[in-house]
């Protein structure tokens, strides 16, 4: 059997920043794919990406967030595990869960069901791909608009891990952050990107606002956004 070649992708780098005026700055990185569905080959993939990351910009400290990383953080900081403890129920929800379980469209939602089913159950509920346009967010009544595109998952995210503290201080050691799944032209919303933010945001000691939307909103609109939305192919979600 004639061996397939392995190819040449690109995924981004999100790096926190502290003396600038992005409070993350997001870089496309060239790497081989190693082909094939067998975990040595995602784990040779990832470490090829970590390798150029680490020539290219010095850093020593890289997290890769996907489940083949075998880095033991990759776990309770994936948007499947991390979980946001809602102020109204208090009841804990995954970032995952209460993302999905808050979308609205033009024909349905928010689809508030999704909340308490397996997370990877509820990104692929069939609603979510046959209720028309997002317009926009509603998490127990907050409402959110569509743009700026990543702000409402991570406002999510970066309040679910400051309600975990137990993993801040190993975290905010990384210099930079990746998720070998994600795929910046068939989405904009990155776990890799929102801890990021959650890192600049606590070595610049601006977290202390960040559970109202509205200041959430303005600080991270202070400053120029770098992400992969010039990337998003149309259709996505």
């Amino acid at each position: 059997m004639e061996e397939v070649p392995n190819t040449i992708e690109q995924r981004p780098v999100f790096m926190p920043k502290v003396n600038s005026d992005n409070l993350v700055k997001t870089d496309m990185v060239m790497f081989e794919r190693h082909v094939g569905f067998a975990t040595r080959q995602k784990k040779k993939s990832i470490n090829d990406l970590q390798q150029v990351i680490r020539k290219k910009y010095g850093f020593k400290q890289v997290l890769e967030l996907s489940s083949k990383s075998g880095n033991k953080l990759s776990f309770p900081l994936s948007p499947f595990s991390l979980k946001i403890t809602d102020e109204h129920d208090g009841n804990p929800y995954s970032v995952e869960n209460a993302f999905q379980a808050s979308m609205v469209f033009e024909d349905g939602g928010p689809y508030t069901d999704l909340l308490t089913v397996a997370p990877r159950q509820a990104r692929k509920d069939e609603r979510l791909m046959t209720s028309g346009e997002l317009i926009g967010y509603n998490y127990f009544g907050m409402e959110w608009g569509v743009e700026p595109l990543t702000t409402f998952y991570d406002w999510l995210y970066v309040n679910a891990l400051k309600q975990n503290p137990q993993l801040h201080e190993e975290v905010i050691q990384y210099q930079g952050f990746t998720d070998i799944t994600f795929n910046p032209q068939k989405s904009i919303h990155s776990a890799a990107y929102a801890l990021a933010l959650f890192v600049a945001l606590h070595k610049r000691e601006l977290l202390d606002n960040v559970e109202d939307p509205m200041a959430f909103y303005d600080l991270c609109n202070n400053f120029k956004i770098s992400n992969t939305e010039h990337l998003l192919e149309e259709g996505w979600i």
